[in-house]
């Protein structure tokens, strides 16, 4: 007989993804960080503040991390990767994955399509998306602050333990989108990585909106699919059938932008 899984214990994962992958105004969704470890297996850590993290802790994609955890209570969250962490005090930053590393570490994880994890009672996935398209929509003004209502509430849920710095400072006037198919066919999602929407922010501010928007389609839609991406999926908390975009991931040797 095969013994119980583990309600404990300690980790080492390489995290891919900070991100609140989806705004509601009704809850929040907990996924603040999800993390590949050596064996290809997904973990999804929380709760981390990470404004009260210490210089030394503060880890972003790439960085592997170690951290003590418990699985939270079933009837809060019943995905298999998720792990609630014992001290945050304690995470540690044990390394970092180099360039020439990431394409190999990350082949563990990669998967055909998300339907057959969903079958396996995943809810964290990897993919390469098939001749990727992106575009843009424009949201409307109930849209706006549809959005705008449902990021202060993730601001003042202690579900979200103060990680306000991963919700976006305002909401951004367009929607993000990528079509594109794997090996269950064909996809049209909205991109929920919140730094596709903090990356137009930054660049508005720097260009203005008109040369905002035409960098935005150079790089997400032809350096990124040019050079090689893979999309980090995660399924809501409140309906496991429905998989998103939570993370646009570049996977070439040469250097990146600084807001990823």
């Amino acid at each position: 007989m095969e013994s119980p899984p583990s309600k404990s214990g300690t980790s080492r994962a390489v995290v891919l993804v900070k991100a609140v992958p989806q705004a509601s105004e009704g809850h929040g969704e907990t996924v603040c960080v999800a993390a590949i470890d050596a064996y290809g297996r997904w973990h999804r850590i929380y709760p981390v503040n990470f404004q009260e993290l210490r210089p030394d802790q503060r880890f972003g994609r790439w960085d592997e991390i170690e951290f003590g955890w418990r699985l939270p209570e079933v009837a809060k969250d019943r995905r298999v990767e998720s792990k609630r962490i014992l001290d945050q005090s304690k995470v540690k930053i044990v390394g970092k994955l180099k360039r020439n590393e990431r394409e190999r570490f990350l082949k563990l994880a990669e998967v055909d399509n998300t339907d057959q994890q969903y079958k396996n009672g995943k809810s964290l996935a990897l993919i390469r998306p098939q001749n990727p398209q992106f575009y843009i929509k424009r949201r409307d003004a109930a849209e706006i602050e549809k959005v705008r209502r449902a990021y202060d509430a993730i601001r003042r849920s202690p579900d979200f333990f103060g990680t306000t710095d991963i919700v976006p400072r305002e909401v951004a006037p367009y929607e993000f989108y990528y079509k594109y198919t794997d090996g269950q066919g064909a996809h049209d999602q909205r991109c929920h990585d919140w730094e596709t929407e903090q990356t137009f922010l930054n660049w508005r501010e720097g260009y203005g909106e008109e040369k905002a928007l035409s960098e935005m389609k150079r790089v997400f839609g032809e350096e990124y699919p040019a050079r090689g991406m893979a999309f980090a999926m995660g399924t809501h908390g409140q309906r496991n059938w429905q998989w998103m975009i939570i993370g646009v991931i570049r996977l070439d040797d040469s250097p990146q932008a600084s807001f990823l």
